[in-house]
């Protein structure tokens, strides 16, 4: 019986070595991994539903949302978010609109029938250089007499300075844009600044520069009295337009940009409307008469021509 009892001692610990052994390579496999089907990441992104023309405003109608396996650099998600933006460049059907497709910067900021003119500015003339983006200024401009009469070819019968465009938007001023790109020179030299110019007036802003000195004089945004031009005479161009039988409507801006503007009209001397204006200017003095003189202490023969207090010597 003793016997017995050993022997089933035995197989039970036989058994358990056995069991524990098993229970330690289980333990050893690695868990199983629950499988689940493959899913594909997509992204909504605004796409083109018809080839998009560069340089024609996009509509609502030109786009639509679909779902694409990436998510491109610059991407839109609305279609709301491109309505009246310009392409530069030409998009295809089914592409996605980009940013960098897309006009941008100073362009966007400028109104049908404006143009971005940049113009010299120095301290002295920009308000001590504290015009910022955004700011609306009147341009006067001043022009000096040539020294010679108009009968003498002469331009500018007499120096001025007169108010030549008022309310004009600041659309960058040195290396600062509305953007908030800059907030300026780092050293203070600014020398030039970006305006917002109606087509019609960039010829008399350009010869105002070229001919004269323009001075930006700041203004509140809320005062609204601007130039009344109906009590101006108008400015003949320098190239006469066609008047075509029955056309009752004005020139368009960009047709009166074309036909130019000479400075002696910019400036008034030749302007029908000033002509009395111009009569009641007391007369110039009159110069002294040119005096002839021989030249009697020069070895060399000649004249002494003397114009006024200035004397020369020609050769005889």
């Amino acid at each position: 019986m003793p016997n017995l009892t050993r022997i089933l001692a035995g197989v039970l610990i036989a058994v358990a070595l056995v069991l524990g052994l098993f229970a330690w390579t289980l333990s050893r496999r690695p868990a199983p991994v629950a499988v689940t089907p493959a899913t594909h990441a997509s992204f909504p992104v605004v796409v083109a539903t018809r080839t998009l023309t560069a340089g024609k405003a996009i509509t609502l109608d030109d786009l639509r949302v679909q779902s694409l396996p990436i998510n491109p650099n610059g991407a839109f998600t609305e279609p709301v978010q491109l309505a009246g933006r310009v392409p530069n460049a030409e998009i295809g059907a089914e592409s996605p609109v980009l940013e960098s497709q897309l006009s941008s910067g100073l362009a966007e900021r400028i109104e049908p029938g404006e143009r971005a003119l940049a113009v010299r500015v120095d301290e002295g003339n920009a308000v001590g250089n504290r015009l910022r983006p955004g700011n609306f200024v009147d341009v006067f401009f001043t022009l000096k007499r040539d020294g010679g009469s108009m009968g003498n070819g002469g331009e500018i019968d007499r120096t001025q300075a007169r108010l030549l465009m008022s309310k004009v938007r600041v659309l960058a001023f040195g290396n600062a844009t509305a953007s908030g790109d800059s907030a300026g020179d780092p050293n203070g030299m600014i020398r030039t600044a970006v305006l917002a110019v109606p087509v019609a007036d960039v010829d008399r802003l350009t010869l105002a520069e070229s001919a004269g000195r323009l001075i930006f004089a700041l203004r509140n945004p809320k005062d609204a009295e601007v130039i009344d031009q109906s009590v101006l005479p108008a400015y003949p161009g320098v190239l006469k337009t066609a008047v075509h039988a029955g056309a009752a409507e004005p020139l368009q801006d960009s047709t009166r940009a074309a036909a130019g503007v000479a400075l002696d009209t910019l400036s008034g001397s030749a302007n029908g409307g000033n002509a009395g204006a111009a009569s009641r200017l007391p007369p110039l003095p009159r110069m002294p008469p040119t005096r002839v003189a021989g030249n009697t202490n020069s070895t060399k023969s000649g004249i002494e021509v003397i114009r006024g207090g200035r004397a020369e010597t020609v050769a005889w």
